[in-house]
C-alpha cells in the first residue's frame, strides 16, 4: 500500500499532519468527525462535518468540550461547542497491509478531560504499529442531560447519551476514513480508563455500537452488576425517568424552561454548577449527577441484564483494576472504630464474617486489613463479573491487577493509584515529566506489547511476552501488570470465596 505521508484525505477534506514526539510517527492534530453541537444542536445526534476545501492544517488540537475546571484538562487549550474533532498518531513509510487501530476514550467522571491530555499521546503505540486515535465527546450536561421535552423531541423517544453518540460517530468515522492513515477498519479496538472505561463498556452493551469495532480494553471501570461499589462509580448509571427528572428541575435553575431557551443559554451558564452529584446515591464522593442512562435506544438494558440475556457485542475484552484505588492506598488512615463501622455499613449481615477473616486489634491493622479488603474483593468482582461473559460470549476475556507504584510524589503518597497505569499502557512515558526508571520503561514495553498484540489479533499474547491466559470462572486467579506478571489469586481461598457469596447474595444489580 501507499504510505500515508503527511497528507491524507478524508471524506470531507486533506489534512496534513506534523512530527509527532517520536521519530517515524506523524500526528494530526483536531481533525473533524462530526459539526459543532452549539446552539440549535446542543443535545441532538451528532452529524456530519461541513466538508473544506484545500489542505486543513492538522498541527495543533483542536477545541476540547466545554467543562469546569480541573487538573484533567490543560487551560490553555481552546474549548468550545465545536469540539467534536479527533487526534490520529500513525508510523511512517510504506507497509505491507493495514495496520490495526486503538481509539482511546479519556476518563475524568463523565465531566473533565480531552484527548489531548499527554499521558494520552500515541506516539510509543504508534512507533509499534499501531494507529492510535484520541477522540474529544461532550461532557457533563451538554453530553448527558435528560429531560422529557428532549426524549419526546427525539424520534427514538430517548435522551441522555449524547456523550455515547458522539463516541459511537468517531467509530463510525475511523471506519470510514482511517485506512487513508494506514489503519485497518476491520481491526479496530476501543479502549479506555475510568469514565472513558465505562464509556468503552456502555459500547460494548449497546446495540448502536455494533460492528463498530473488534476488541475493547477497559481499565478500572468493570465490576459485577452486584458489586455495591458500582453505585459511587462510573459504571452507574440513571434509569431515564429519574434523569429526566433531574434533569428537568437543572435546567429550570439555569433558566431554561423550554428547550429553545435552554439552547440559548450561555455555554458558561449551563456547565457552572454541572459538577452536581447524584443526590440518590451516597458514597465519597458519590458518582455525578451527568453521566450515562438506560434510556432503551443507546442502551438498551442495564449491565445485569444485558450480561444475563447475552447482548452485548461479543469481541474480545481486557479488563483491570488497580492495586491502590476505590478507597485503598497508602494515604488511607482508618481507626478500628471507623474501620468496624464501615466493615458493618457494606457488609451488613456479613460483617461479622468479614470482621473474622480480616481482624484488626489496632490501628494500623484497620487501614492494612481495609487495604487487602478493598484489593482482594476488587480483584473477585472484576472475575466474577468475567465468568459471567465468558459463559455467554464465544469471545475471549482477560483480567489483570495494576500493581506498579509510579516514580514521584504521586506515586510516594497513592501507590499504584486510580489511573496510574496509563502512560505504560499507552507507552506515553516520554510525553510526561517523571523520573522514569528503566523497570518502568520496561514495564511499558510490557504493556504496551500486550495492547499491540491484543489490537492486532485479539489476544494478548505474543512472542517475548509472559502467558496471559483468557479468565476461566473455575480458576480463581488473575494476570498481574506493572510486576511479576504472571497470574496471582484472587484472594485466599476462604477470603474469595466470602466476596464471591457477598456479592451473589446482593439483591440490587446495575
Amino acid at each position: 500500500m501507499r504510505s500515508p505521508g503527511r497528507t491524507v484525505r478524508t471524506e470531507y477534506g486533506r489534512v496534513s499532519g506534523i512530527p509527532a514526539l517520536l521519530p517515524g510517527v506523524t500526528v494530526y492534530k483536531g481533525v473533524p468527525y462530526a459539526a459543532s453541537t452549539e446552539g440549535p444542536r446542543r443535545w441532538r445526534r451528532p452529524r456530519p462535518p461541513r466538508p473544506w476545501d484545500g489542505v486543513r492544517p492538522a498541527a495543533a488540537f483542536g477545541p476540547i468540550c466545554p467543562q469546569p475546571p480541573s487538573d484533567l484538562a490543560d487551560p490553555a487549550l481552546p474549548r468550545g461547542e465545536d469540539c467534536l474533532n479527533l487526534n490520529v498518531w500513525t508510523p511512517d513509510g510504506p507497509a505491507d497491509e493495514l495496520r490495526p487501530v486503538l481509539a482511546w476514550l479519556h476518563g475524568g467522571r463523565f465531566l473533565y478531560g480531552s484527548g489531548a491530555d499527554p499521558q494520552s499521546d500515541g506516539s510509543a503505540l504508534a512507533a509499534k504499529g499501531l494507529v492510535t486515535v484520541t477522540v474529544n465527546s461532550r461532557l457533563g450536561v451538554l453530553g448527558f442531560l435528560a429531560t422529557p421535552e428532549l426524549s419526546a423531541e427525539s424520534v427514538d423517544g430517548a435522551s441522555g447519551n449524547y456523550g455515547l453518540l458522539d463516541q459511537i460517530e468517531a467509530l463510525t468515522w475511523i471506519r470510514r476514513n482511517i485506512a487513508a492513515f494506514g489503519g485497518d477498519p476491520g481491526r479496530v479496538t476501543v479502549a479506555g480508563q475510568s469514565s472513558g472505561a465505562a464509556s468503552v463498556m456502555d459500547l460494548v452493551y449497546s446495540p448502536l455500537a455494533k460492528g463498530l469495532f473488534h476488541a475493547a480494553i477497559a481499565d478500572s471501570a468493570v465490576l459485577h452488576p452486584k458489586d455495591p461499589a458500582i453505585s459511587t462509580l462510573a459504571p452507574s448509571h440513571r434509569g431515564l425517568d429519574r434523569a429526566e427528572k433531574e434533569g428537568a428541575a437543572y435546567a429550570k435553575e439555569r433558566g431554561g424552561s423550554t428547550l429553545s431557551e435552554l439552547r440559548a443559554l450561555p455555554v458558561d451558564t449551563l456547565v457552572d454548577g454541572s459538577t452536581a452529584n447524584d443526590p440518590e446515591i451516597p458514597g465519597s464522593p458519590p458518582p455525578p449527577l451527568f453521566r450515562p442512562v438506560v434510556d432503551g435506544w443507546v442502551l438498551p438494558r442495564t449491565y445485569a441484564e444485558t450480561l444475563a440475556a447475552g447482548a452485548q457485542n461479543d469481541v474480545p475484552v481486557i479488563v483491570g483494576n488497580n492495586r491502590d484505588e476505590s478507597g485503598a492506598g497508602p494515604g488511607t488512615r482508618l481507626t478500628v472504630a471507623a474501620y468496624e463501622r464501615r466493615a458493618a455499613r457494606r457488609y451488613g449481615e456479613f460483617a461479622r464474617e468479614f470482621l473474622t477473616l480480616y481482624p484488626a486489634t489496632t490501628d494500623a491493622e484497620a487501614t492494612e486489613q481495609h487495604n487487602a479488603a478493598r484489593s482482594d474483593t476488587a480483584r473477585t468482582s472484576t472475575h466474577l463479573w468475567a465468568g459471567e461473559w465468558a459463559n455467554r460470549a464465544r469471545s475471549p476475556v482477560f483480567t489483570h491487577f495494576w500493581t506498579r507504584t509510579p516514580p514521584g510524589p504521586d506515586g510516594e503518597a497513592r501507590g499504584a493509584f486510580h489511573g496510574s497505569e496509563i502512560p505504560y499502557l499507552l507507552g506515553s512515558l516520554d510525553a510526561l515529566d517523571r523520573p522514569w526508571t528503566e523497570e518502568d520503561r520496561h514495564a511499558a514495553a510490557l504493556l504496551t506489547g500486550y495492547v499491540s498484540r491484543f489490537a492486532d489479533v485479539g489476544d494478548p499474547n505474543g512472542p517475548g511476552l509472559p502467558a496471559w491466559h483468557p479468565t476461566r470462572p473455575q480458576v480463581r486467579e488473575v494476570f498481574e501488570t506493572g510486576h511479576g506478571w504472571a497470574p496471582i489469586p484472587l484472594a485466599e481461598p476462604a477470603k474469595a470465596d466470602f466476596h464471591r457469596r457477598f456479592l451473589q447474595a446482593q439483591t440490587t444489580a446495575w
